[in-house]
C-alpha cells in the first residue's frame, strides 16, 4: 500500500503502517550516523539538553555529501543501520519514533520498536540522486566536527521508504525471504 505520510511521526500514525507499506514521507526528519550517534548518547548520558527533539521523530542513517552548485545537497544514500544499533533503544525509550537506513536490525532494536511503538524503513541504497532530489533544505544542527556526518535537519518532500518492520515486529526481511523460498 502506498501511504503519504507527514511529521511528526506520532505513535497513531505509527500504528497504521504495516511491513511492506510504500510510504512518501513529507516534513521534518534528521541525518545522523554512528559517531554522531555515539555524541547524542553521550550528551544523554551527562544529562545535557539535546540538540534535536527526539519526540515523534525520524532519524535518516545517512552522511550526505555536500551541495554542488545550485543544489541543496549532494549525494544522500542510506547507510547501514546495524552500525547504530547499540545506540537505537536508548533514543526510542526517548521518543525517536521512526528509523530509516539499509539492512536488518537485530532482536533488542526490534523489541525496543514494539515497546515503544516504532517503525524501521528502508531506504533505497544506489538511489542516493532520487533520495536527494526529495530534499528541499538542510540546515546543521550539531556536531559540525563530523563533516558529512553531522546532525543535520532535513525537510523533504515525498521522500520514498519502504516499512521493514513495523510496530508489531512484522519484518520484511523475514517474511519476504519465507516468500521467496515457497
Amino acid at each position: 500500500m502506498e501511504i503519504k505520510l507527514t511529521t511528526p511521526l506520532t505513535e497513531e500514525k505509527v500504528k497504521n503502517l504495516k511491513s511492506g507499506d510504500q510510504v512518501y514521507i513529507t516534513g521534518t526528519i534528521y541525518t545522523l550516523r554512528d559517531a554522531g550517534h555515539k555524541m547524542l548518547v553521550e550528551q544523554i548520558d551527562r544529562g545535557e539538553n539535546l540538540p534535536l527533539d527526539l519526540q515523534d521523530s525520524i532519524i535518516y542513517y545517512a552522511g550526505p555529501s555536500p551541495a554542488k552548485p545550485g543544489h541543496v545537497i549532494g549525494s544522500a544514500g542510506p547507510t547501514t543501520s546495524y552500525r547504530m544499533d547499540a545506540y537505537a533503544p536508548r533514543l526510542l525509550d526517548l521518543g525517536l519514533k521512526g528509523m530509516i537506513g539499509k539492512g536488518d536490525r537485530n532482536e533488542k532494536v526490534i523489541e525496543s520498536m514494539k515497546k515503544n511503538k516504532a517503525v524501521y524503513f528502508a531506504a533505497i541504497g544506489g538511489a542516493a540522486a532520487l533520495i536527494a532530489s526529495t530534499i528541499k533544505s538542510v540546515e546543521v544542527i550539531a556536531y559540525e566536527s563530523l563533516g558529512t556526518e553531522s546532525l543535520k535537519k532535513l525537510y523533504v518532500e515525498d521522500f520514498p521508504a519502504i516499512v521493514v518492520i513495523d510496530s508489531e515486529g512484522n519484518n520484511l526481511y523475514i517474511s519476504e525471504k519465507a516468500e521467496y523460498r515457497k
